[in-house]
């Protein structure tokens, strides 16, 4: 396993790159990414079978981004990894560049154009399925925001996944309580999310999202001879590492002024000179 610690300065950095990816676009999903940049590490560092070197490589395994609004998150754990440079980071927002607001594949790294919320899972059932169908032993994993569970797609593919015995799909979803309109047991009340995978066939894990060493854990505990798909409910905070971003449904979609981001900025500096000096 790789040294945790390094895991965790890497998700600090990838949160300073994604704020100032967001202050220099005028644009982006601020709450949403801070939330899920643990679990993109983790994914992208330690979990899965993948290579920057050669991103297309039959036996990689799937990773799709369904809360593609989520993207500057995804963008900065892209660079950290190798699979894009780090300098392109500063064109996000500009005119001709290639990233776009929205995971695209044309970007290495990434297996679908996702963004429409519900369309992810539905999609991941059906490369999960190719893959059982070609004898081959990839898995595929599929982030999911908590508030997209309201659209109805992702019952229908959480209904065929079970039907199919895809042991082979792992579900994350990053459950942090807050959707642009408030909170999601006011929007539209989720309940015990793994209860309502569990109804449906499903193997369900639970874990703190936002602590990269537990997110390995128990993901990487995931057995796949078990004819179930597997859901983990990661429970994470809205814009976590910045106190002022914090569980606040109103940073959803906000953008930081200047004053906002060195502050934030600082808090992240602190963390990386007070937990990570010398690691």
């Amino acid at each position: 396993m790789s040294n945790i610690r390094n895991l965790e300065r890497y998700a600090v950095e990838a949160r300073k790159s994604l704020l100032k990816m967001i202050y220099s676009a005028s644009g982006g999903h601020t709450g949403g990414s801070l939330s899920s940049v643990d679990i993109l590490v983790a994914l992208y560092f330690e979990v899965m079978n993948i290579d920057p070197e050669n991103p297309d490589k039959p036996d990689r395994d799937r990773f799709i981004m369904s809360k593609g609004h989520s993207v500057e998150a995804l963008y900065a754990v892209l660079a950290k990894r190798g699979f894009i440079g780090e300098e392109i980071l500063d064109t996000y927002g500009k005119y001709d560049s290639p990233l776009a607001g929205h995971p695209e594949v044309k970007i290495p790294g990434v297996e679908l154009n996702s963004g429409s919320l519900g369309h992810g899972l539905s999609v991941g059932v059906g490369m999960a399925l190719a893959v059982k169908r070609s004898r081959m032993t990839n898995r595929v994993y599929v982030l999911m925001g908590d508030g997209e569970h309201g659209e109805g797609s992702i019952a229908e593919a959480m209904n065929a996944a079970s039907h199919f015995k895809l042991d082979n799909l792992i579900t994350i979803i990053d459950r942090n309580r807050l959707q642009i309109s408030g909170n999601t047991e006011v929007v539209m009340a989720l309940g015990d999310l793994a209860a309502r995978y569990k109804a449906y066939g499903w193997n369900t894990l639970e874990c703190d999202g936002n602590n990269i060493s537990g997110i390995i854990e128990t993901v990487s505990s995931i057995k796949t001879d078990t004819g179930k798909p597997t859901s983990v409910i990661a429970h994470t905070i809205k814009g976590k590492g910045v106190s002022f971003i914090e569980n606040k449904a109103s940073w959803h979609h906000r953008v930081p002024d200047k004053e906002e981001l060195d502050a934030a900025i600082r808090e992240l500096d602190n963390i990386l000179k007070l937990q990570y000096h010398g690691s």
